[in-house]
């Protein structure tokens, strides 16, 4: 006899798993129906419970977050026009342009006609955020699961936006700095190295400028030696790009980035907004202010507030007042924890949050404003100061023989 790992329906609606022992899948899925329960899946402890809860077991690619957001609006739409979930799952996989959200809708929709809740269905996915599969969860608990959706798109609008403003601001920042260091190459390996022997017939008769001499060795101590430069700078980007996936080297990372003057007070305003935003939203579900820190804390991006911020759960669970543990993360700004504590105390918590949301979101953006302000004219500064180095060390000696005239190199 083999033990199989049954997913059930029992004739009162819920839905179980229950360990049977049989000589085959088929002899167990008919015994357990005889006894009045439907089978939706059984499994073999090979397969173990994954297979009960991920038929099909595909790993599905990650999902676009513009078609993320379209999704959502879209199933919000039709589950408020009183559309029953599984229908308008069915609708959207074929008409969905995406091929990754396509599989994964086909995946959740299988799921669910097994009897698997929408939430689950999601979860066992891996791509989705815990946030969402909990705001789902919540909406089929309270029923309002159309309602909840709806607070979710108005969060990931939010985000959206966000991720969108900070990249088109840091766009211009970086293309200058690409540019910069392609003409640094160009004029160090390309134009400074052809001028060499230009400078030794000069060399002989006056000896070059300081800054003449430090290129041209700068140069020529690059240029001869790129065949192994190339390949040690090749693996140390790529080492520091793999040490810097781990979580070690993203903690270090992110610590270097607080200690930024604006780019650290940036980090902790978008921190802020996206933390107030998130336990609104979980707020706004039903779900409880422990279970919804537990949710947001794991959302937030950077390691080190993450990891200043274990510490508020306890103090939850302890009986401790949210502001007060909140305050002992010792990163949120005083603001913040003067909002949350007013709301708080008047039970207007998630009301306060959405404030302090909207306030750091417009406090963030003032932020990156600077920030770029400020970079942009530092990287063209920069540029500006290598190249006209470069001009000089070529140009001077240049200048140096035709003022001399053409007698004055001789002694």
């Amino acid at each position: 006899m083999t033990e199989f790992i049954c997913r059930l329906g029992t004739p009162s609606g819920e839905i179980v798993t229950r360990v049977i022992e049989a000589s085959g899948a088929g002899e167990a899925k008919s015994r357990l129906e005889g006894e009045g329960f439907r089978v939706f899946a059984v499994s073999s402890p090979e397969s173990g419970l994954s297979a009960v809860l991920s038929p099909g077991g595909s790993k599905k690619g990650r999902v676009k977050q513009a078609d993320f957001l379209l999704f959502n609006q879209q199933l919000s739409a039709l589950l408020r026009a009183g559309i029953p979930v599984l229908q308008s799952i069915g609708l959207l996989k074929t008409r969905s342009a995406s091929a990754n959200l396509r599989a994964v809708l086909t995946d959740v929709e299988e799921k669910i006609k097994n009897g698997i809740p929408l939430s689950d269905a999601f979860e066992s996915q891996g791509i989705f955020p815990r946030i969402y599969t909990a705001s789902i969860l919540a909406g089929e608990q309270s029923g309002a699961l159309d309602d909840v959706l709806a607070r979710f798109v108005t969060y990931l609008k939010r985000s959206v936006g966000i991720s969108r403003k900070l990249r088109g601001e840091l766009a211009y920042p970086a293309f200058l700095l690409l540019a910069a260091t392609m003409m640094v190459a160009f004029l160090t390996l390309f134009i400074v190295p052809r001028m060499s022997d230009l400078f030794k017939g000069l060399s002989a008769n006056r000896a070059l400028p300081t800054v003449t001499v430090l290129v041209l060795a700068f140069s020529n101590g690059i240029a001869s030696n790129a065949f192994w430069l190339l390949p040690l700078l090749i693996i140390v980007g790529l080492g520091l790009y793999i040490w810097l996936r781990t979580t070690s080297g993203k903690l270090v990372l992110h610590k270097v980035l607080l200690r930024i003057p604006i780019a650290g007070q940036l980090i902790r305003n978008m921190t802020t907004a996206q933390l107030a935003r998130s336990l609104s939203t979980l707020l706004s579900g039903g779900i409880t202010v422990p279970d919804s820190w537990e949710i947001t804390a794991q959302s937030i991006n950077n390691l080190e507030l993450r990891r200043r911020s274990q510490g508020v759960l306890p103090m939850i669970r302890e009986g401790r007042g949210f502001t007060e543990a909140l305050q002992k993360a010792n990163w949120v700004p005083e603001l913040a924890l003067d909002m949350i504590g007013i709301g708080e105390n008047s039970g207007s918590l998630r009301e306060m949050l959405d404030e302090v949301a909207i306030f750091y979101d417009a406090e963030a953006e003032v932020r990156l404003e600077q920030f770029t302000t400020l970079l942009e004219p530092i990287i063209l500064l920069f540029m500006a100061t290598i190249v006209v180095t470069i001009l000089l060390a070529i140009y001077l000696p240049i200048i140096q023989m035709i003022s001399s005239g053409p007698v004055g190199g001789k002694k």
